[in-house]
């Protein structure tokens, strides 16, 4: 049984990506967990109450529509963190760098507690009703985040990995998944699922053709490379396909979507003007950055002026980690990418020593000669200004995140240059519909694109494709600004009362997910601390142990969260011990303060509490210590408090966080810089060009936020003159593909999800078309197009059902083992529940033993009924099963006459040539899936599964040998007997089943 439901994205403008598929046993597996520029917290209704009953959750991009949700679930929803996530390297890397840049740059984010919750808790506080509160979550950190992203298991391609279940989770049952590349984003998958009978194939956007930096998706092979015209046998004949009904409406071959992009950005920069495309900050950036790098290298080799003076600059909060990243990830990219990082590499070597040494570092693929990152309010505001401030107006091309215009930089952007007329925005992919009544600033752009209301100017390239540029003459657009702020008055009741009775709630469920509730409990307590409470004793006292095991069990009682070093903060100096230093570089208000441990008074009605350790004799505390830290090294006398440390202890726990010293800055984003050998800084030219004003800026210190925080909504509305262009670089997969690939895949069943209503409609209508053109001779294939909530039964169609084994039978049953999988045939005879055969029709095999257990069985059926009915009389029976005894002796000997043996598996040619290599053959893999053993014999295996051996004709000595009476030995020591070798080993690596 197989069952889909999508809970987003399904027959719907939005974007985001959640589907359940429930497999056979109650296995439930989740795919993606993506989210929409809105952030609504309502959208995750259905997958909270699923969460309980999740097994195991699959990744397939790093993008905001596929993974954004998947913090805001680990912080808040319990249970999550406990459920095994898969993913591939670039997936988990990028979307890590992708939610940091997320949580960094919107408080919306963190999302509003719903006005539902907090009706239930604000019956006290009548002079404000709980829809005026926009009390904002606990945002996770950035440790929290890169802490999220660690627990996901990474996968390699065509990997098969039995996953392991969530600790509430049925068991699998030798469920395997493998990924496969999908092309689109890095490490982008189509995941293959494989459970008993089910095969099905989850592919959510994926593109075939090949991209500068993206490979196509691997259905007809690896990385998309292998150019064949058959889909590789691992994905094809599928019980179901689950794809993306989203295609661009004008697909352009590569090199003419790029020479659109570069034309249209070329006329801009010519008159002056600045270029904003707004881009995601972790998967399509890379396309985009690469190809806008190489353009300019190239023209600047020409000497084209226009593109001299034109400053390229890309925008993100965290671009310098997403580049980073890219780079240690060649190996996921296209082959050309690769092939250009070994020529550089090899220019390196060869010009090592020279004059052009630091010209060859510097020129990889994603080394960035003039691409240069920005990540700071402060610089974008620098850029800005200085674009207002030229007397003679040069051009600028800024890719800043996001690509909705809702969060990040382009946001910024676009408020202070969508007034000039010389400007141009370049929409890159179709903006998604959040809400039908709140359209995002992209979706609004891109609407009035679509309408050509205020002209058009169409230009056409040097290629002879024509584009247009859409006028606006000073349309309004209102542009909203999200801040958080403090809590104020009853806000702070309200919130606390929300608080506690959330924690009840867990408390109460017994879920053990109270990590994000413990952390906002203790930032209320801090947050209302800092005045009224009163310090006790030194902090020496404060960082003793526990002396007796009453007072350990006393703390575990009042602490039964265990938090890391990340979540400890400063406060770690305090809490761990052998823990003296704490770097505060890059840190805010108490983060960068010595932390003084101020403990609350508990009392209960007979007044302060009494603490055992505190009345200790010197001898009991002495005699504790001792047989609490025996062996540890912490315990030394030179290493406790107050002691000197050496210098090298020092250092090394300064290497372990990466500082240089406390009074130096991390430079790990800056720019480049000489050192003082006077050799370049390879990684800092790997971010742009620098040495400029820009490194010097900061960001003005705001004020930090301490304790909850409400969200604070203010808006402007602006006038837009800005041109407005769009060029598709979604990088998604077309009518044509699909068209081309499904008759090749040749699906079972096929569920369309992801797109709008009327292009899934018009997709399943043309998929209809297509494939019962071709199911003439063949079973009809269903098209499904579920909607969003409804589950929809996409099991494979065949008959299948559970029947009782009598005795005699499973004792003549011999299996074979087959990829882990036990195989047998079975001739029987199928009786209703209850009945056996007669003992008179037992075939000749069954002997007396046999028989006297039968008739004794038939015996204690027979006088145990009534006591079965009396005793089950209070509860339903189960369902009766109709039971499968052996054939008697008049049938037996007819039916076994008409059985043949059966070969069961799946050879691999991969397979076969380790068993050919092992037993002193020599076999090597020649062309398109072709094993040549000994130079003499082929093997082959055609798109249906038939393997075919060619062999040369037998020499005549190995005829004359076998004909004098060498037989096969004769025959396996010449050259000719490499074919029955061959075939025999082929025949090993199969089970040969017969009838029972």
């Amino acid at each position: 049984m197989f069952s889909f439901c999508p809970l987003q994205g399904a027959l719907s403008e939005s974007t985001a990506s959640q589907s359940l598929l429930e497999l056979d046993g109650g296995v439930k597996v989740l795919i993606d967990v993506g989210w929409d520029e809105t952030f609504d917290v309502e959208k995750l209704k259905e997958l909270e109450k699923q969460i309980p009953t999740l097994s195991l959750i699959l990744l397939t991009h790093a993008t905001v529509p596929h993974l954004a949700a998947y913090a805001h679930c680990c912080k808040h929803f319990p249970l999550f963190t406990r459920i095994p996530v898969y993913a591939t390297r670039p997936v988990i890397d990028l979307g890590r760098t992708l939610t940091q840049d997320l949580y960094a740059s919107t408080p919306l984010a963190a999302t509003t507690i719903p006005a539902a919750s907090l009706a239930e808790v604000s019956y006290s506080y009548s002079q404000a009703s709980p829809a005026e509160h926009t009390l904002l979550l606990q945002p996770p950190t950035t440790e929290e985040i890169a802490r999220y992203f660690s627990l996901i298991q990474p996968l390699k391609y065509s990997q098969p990995h039995q996953p392991l279940p969530s600790p509430f989770s049925p068991p699998l049952n030798g469920l395997t998944i493998t990924a496969y590349n999908s092309g689109h984003t890095l490490g982008g998958t189509i995941w293959h699922i494989q459970h008993g009978l089910e095969s099905i194939v989850y592919a959510v956007d994926w593109n075939q053709a090949r991209e500068n930096v993206f490979s196509g998706a691997a259905w007809v092979g690896d990385h998309g490379n292998a150019g064949g015209t058959q889909v590789i046998e691992q994905l094809r004949k599928p019980t179901a396909l689950v794809c993306s009904s989203r295609t661009p409406e004008a697909m352009l071959a590569r090199s003419r979507r790029d020479e659109q992009l570069l034309e249209s950005i070329k006329l801009c920069i010519a008159r002056g003007g600045t270029v904003l495309i707004p881009i995601d900050s972790s998967a399509r950036v890379l396309e985009l950055g690469y190809l806008l790098e190489h353009a300019w290298r190239a023209e600047t080799a020409k000497n084209n002026e226009v593109f001299r003076s034109t400053k390229l600059y890309l925008a993100g909060r965290t671009v310098s980690s997403t580049m980073r990243n890219a780079r240690s990830m060649l190996e996921w990219m296209d082959d050309s990418i690769v092939r250009e990082f070994e020529a550089v590499a090899d220019g390196t070597r060869k010009a090592a020593g020279g004059a052009d040494a630091a010209k060859g570092r510097d020129a990889g693929p994603f080394d960035f000669k003039h691409l240069r990152l920005l990540e700071r309010k402060a610089q974008i505001e620098r850029v800005l200004k200085q674009a207002a401030e030229d007397p003679i107006p040069k051009g600028r091309v800024i890719l800043a995140s996001d690509s909705s215009l809702e969060w990040g930089f382009s946001k910024q952007v676009l408020a202070v240059i969508a007034n000039d007329a010389r400007n141009l925005v370049v929409l890159t992919e179709k903006p998604s519909l959040g809400a039908e009544n709140t359209p995002s600033i992209a979706r609004t752009l891109w609407e009035w694109w679509k309408e050509r209301k205020d002209g058009v100017a169409t230009e056409q390239t040097s290629g002879g494709d024509t584009f247009e540029q859409v006028y606006v003459a000073g349309r309004n657009l209102d542009i909203t600004r999200a801040e958080r702020q403090a809590l104020e008055g009853s806000e702070v009741g309200i919130y606390q009362q929300w608080l506690a009775t959330q924690r009840q709630l867990q408390a109460t469920l017994g879920s053990g997910g109270a990590t994000a509730l413990e952390a906002s409990a203790d930032v209320v307590d801090d947050a209302s601390s800092e005045s009224s409470s009163e310090s006790e004793g030194s902090v020496t006292q404060q960082q003793g142990k526990a002396l007796n095991v009453s007072t350990t069990l006393g703390q575990a009682s009042r602490k039964k969260v265990v938090l890391n070093d990340e979540d400890l903060g400063v406060t770690i100096i305090l809490k761990k011990k052998g823990v003296y230093d704490f770097d505060v570089r890059g840190k805010k208000g108490r983060e960068r303060m010595f932390p003084i441990a101020i403990r609350r008074k508990r009392t209960d009605e007979f007044g302060e509490l009494i603490r055992p350790e505190e009345y200790l004799r010197a001898e009991e505390r002495e005699e504790a210590d001792g047989g609490q830290d025996a062996g540890q090294d912490g315990n030394r006398p030179e290493e406790g408090l107050g002691k000197k440390r050496k210098w090298e202890d020092i250092g090394a726990a300064r290497g372990n966080r990466g500082g240089s010293g406390p009074n130096k800055r991390p430079q790990m984003n800056r720019n480049p810089s000489v050192t003082g050998g006077g050799d370049i800084d390879v990684a800092a030219l790997a971010n742009g060009p620098g040495g400029d004003e820009l490194d010097d800026l900061e960001d003005e210190a705001e004020a930090d936020v301490v304790g909850p925080s409400k969200l604070v909504v203010s808006s402007e509305t602006i006038a837009v003159r800005c041109r407005i262009a769009f060029v598709d670089f979604s990088g998604l997969h077309d009518k044509r593909s699909l068209n081309m690939l499904i008759p090749l895949i040749q699906p079972r069943k096929l569920i369309l999800v992801a797109g709008s209503e009327n292009e899934t409609l018009t997709l399943a209508a043309d998929c209809k078309k297509l494939l019962a053109a071709q199911a003439s001779n063949q079973q009809a294939i269903d098209v499904l197009t579920p909607a969003v909530g409804v589950i929809v039964n996409a099991s494979v169609d065949t008959n299948a059902w559970v029947v009782k084994l009598a005795d005699p039978l499973v004792k003549r049953l011999k299996w074979q083992n087959v990829r882990g999988l036990g195989i047998v045939t079975v001739t029987g005879v199928l009786l209703p529940s209850g009945e056996f055969a007669p003992l008179s029709g037992v075939g000749d095999d069954g002997d007396g033993d046999e028989d006297a257990a039968t008739n004794k069985r038939v015996k204690i059926e027979g006088s145990s009924s009534s006591s079965t009915a009396l005793t089950l009389s209070g509860a339903a029976a189960p369902a009766p099963l109709p039971t499968l005894d052996v054939l008697p002796t008049n049938l037996a000997s007819a039916v076994r006459s008409a059985t043949q043996p059966l070969h069961v598996g799946d050879l691999r040619l991969a397979d076969l040539r380790r068993a050919m290599l092992s037993a002193g053959h020599k076999a090597e893999f020649r062309g398109e899936g072709t094993l040549l053993i000994d130079g003499s014999v082929a093997v082959r295996k055609t798109a249906t599964g038939r393997i075919e051996l060619e062999s040369v004709a037998l020499p005549a000595a190995d005829q004359a040998s076998a004909l004098s009476g060498g037989g096969l030995s004769g025959l396996m020591s010449n050259s000719g007997g490499t074919f029955y070798a061959v075939k025999r080993k082929i025949y090993e690596g199969l089970a040969v089943v017969a009838g029972a």
